[in-house]
């Protein structure tokens, strides 16, 4: 699975400014109930369930806020960066500025799976994740993520025109 099956440019954001992590999984649920057209609340709900299991803060700043929806038909994705790290009670106790949020359908399929492992895999690169934080842009944060999902890095881009 490739991460531009469940994540689309327009469904990244730069400098998220949110205080707290209650407040950064409402916003990404509205983001998400927007482009899903489903309601924000039931959204930020099972998200909030998922999170009374275990913190889905993986350390070193980043979190995978995740949960299985009926009404989700394929995996969907939302990359933010926020203006300031904040708690989410990370495994490390590290405040948290890189988060991906991943809706997947209800049934357990592999391919959902592998879009979860997909995002960890990025999340787990030192290299990618200096990137990531590096990036000026939306758009140099979609096409930072993405190229590292596809190898395309350390001078293996592919050349484009212009």
């Amino acid at each position: 699975m490739d991460i531009k099956d469940f994540l689309q440019p327009a469904h990244v954001v730069l400098d998220l400014r949110v205080s707290d992590k209650t407040r950064l999984l409402q916003e990404l649920a509205r983001q998400a109930g927007s482009a899903l057209n489903l309601p924000a609340d039931r959204i930020a709900s099972e998200l909030s369930k998922r999170e009374t299991l275990g913190s889905t803060g993986t350390g070193g700043g980043i979190a995978i806020p995740h949960a299985r929806l009926e009404e989700v038909s394929k995996p969907f994705g939302i990359l933010a960066r926020l203006h300031r790290p904040i708690g989410f009670d990370a495994i490390d106790d590290e405040p948290v500025d890189l988060v991906f949020l991943l809706l997947l359908p209800a049934r357990r399929e592999g391919e959902q799976l592998n879009a979860l492992a997909c995002v960890a895999r990025r999340l787990r690169d030192p290299e990618a994740v200096s990137q990531l934080r590096q990036a000026t842009t939306a758009a140099e944060l979609y096409r930072t993520f993405v190229q590292q999902s596809e190898g395309n890095i350390e001078g293996n881009r592919p050349e484009t025109a212009g």
